[in-house]
């Protein structure tokens, strides 16, 4: 869950300097752009993750049973 916490956390970042970059600061829209990089990259790993998580749960599944 820690990558969840971590994206929910640049998302509240990037609202905040959006905010900032809407009422005219420029540096803001650098900054904001920036963590959508940071997010994109969250995302990412994220996603690998899951596909890893559900590999281990298909490779446990194809294993023969021993009855």
């Amino acid at each position: 869950m820690s990558l969840v916490n971590d994206l929910e956390q640049e998302i509240e970042n990037f609202k905040r300097e959006y905010e900032k970059f809407e009422r005219g600061n420029k540096s803001a829209g650098t900054r904001a752009r920036k963590v959508l990089q940071s997010i994109k990259k969250t995302c990412q790993e994220i996603r690998v993750s899951i596909q890893g998580a559900k590999k281990e749960e298909e490779e446990k599944d194809d294993l023969p049973s021993e009855d």
